[in-house]
């Protein structure tokens, strides 16, 4: 059962049966996603002046809500904005199509390239907005993140416990995130560690950057040679932590940023891969497992055709462009 609110009672007041998707979920944290637009400001006065009750109690900030609960909420007038204009039809059976594996605690797709996680900086409608339009009477929750143009399996959560229990198991370090890259030039060893802070910045007009720097947070990638090609290697990146940027800047402070970056990587080394067909970053999220109550979960999703009929070009140039 998901929570589900009863019809408009006498006074714009509304009575929430909490579902198992919000079971364990602070109710703070509960209103912001019910009562969406409203100010979290607003929220917290209606929780301090005991006008949101759960089982006909008062409720604090941190009051958790268990599957069953009777939720009030009082009514709360917000200011009109434009309506939202809804996504197309077609990126949404994008997103529908994309999906490759489903149970009782998850969803997981194999994201395109060029689709974002989520909406905000300048996009209206990410996987998890396309998803919910896609399955409106699904609960879904964004579990972590991939870059906008990083392919590869997404984790979305179906249920509370699935969300907070994959999140603490990426918290622990007992998740296996491994991803393809194509590293310009020819590393000296086929297998290999980068251990080097990262450190996050804001640049004016909000583009994120990330640089090597010893004031960073510990970060740790490590590498290792599949395939070899014409001015590149094919790698498997596994990730030791998880830090925003984290492949592709690793990959450039060691002199091999990866093909197609146009944020960290060549740009001589770019124009020749676009000129064999490549128009994306080749970074790939192909596999991620991990153990939830006993149960072990692995998913995978191939390399992407744009990018197998790349690396055939490329291989195409051997003897032309010398090894």
């Amino acid at each position: 059962m998901q929570t589900v609110t009863s019809p408009a009672l006498p006074h714009g007041v509304r009575q929430v049966e909490i579902g198992p998707e919000r079971d364990g979920q602070r109710i703070d944290n509960a209103l912001m996603t019910l009562l969406k637009g409203v100010p979290k400001s607003m929220i917290y006065r209606l929780l301090r002046t005991g006008q949101v009750r759960v089982n006909g109690k008062r409720a604090k900030p941190d009051t958790r809500l268990s599957q069953g609960d009777t939720l009030r909420i009082p009514p709360v007038r917000v200011a009109e904005r434009p309506a939202e204009q809804g996504a197309s039809q077609g990126a949404i059976a994008a997103a529908a199509e994309a999906v490759i594996f489903e149970d009782k605690h998850f969803l997981v797709i194999d994201k395109p390239s060029g689709m974002a996680s989520h909406g905000g900086s300048g996009v209206s409608h990410g996987a998890i907005e396309l998803l919910r339009q896609a399955r409106p009477k699904e609960h879904l929750e964004l579990v972590h993140r991939l870059d906008r143009d990083t392919s590869g399996v997404l984790v979305f959560a179906r249920t509370r416990a699935g969300l907070t229990g994959l999140q603490a198991a990426i918290r622990a370090g007992e998740v296996t995130k491994q991803y393809l890259c194509l590293m310009v030039g020819h590393p000296s060893k086929a297998r290999f560690d980068v251990n080097a802070p990262l450190q996050k910045s804001i640049l004016q007009g909000g583009e994120r950057m990330v640089r090597v720097a010893e004031s960073g947070k510990p970060s740790l990638t490590f590498f290792r040679e599949m395939e070899q090609y014409p001015g590149a290697r094919l790698m498997q990146a596994t990730l030791g932590t998880g830090r925003t940027h984290q492949i592709r800047v690793h990959a450039a402070h060691i002199g091999h940023p990866l093909a197609g970056d146009s944020k960290y990587g060549e740009r001589e080394a770019n124009k020749r891969f676009r000129e064999l067909g490549l128009n994306r970053l080749f970074l790939h999220a192909s596999h991620m497992s991990f153990e939830l109550d006993g149960r072990a979960y692995g998913f995978s999703a191939p390399l992407p055709e744009e990018l197998k009929s790349f690396l055939d070009a490329l291989a195409a140039t051997r003897g032309r462009s010398g090894r």
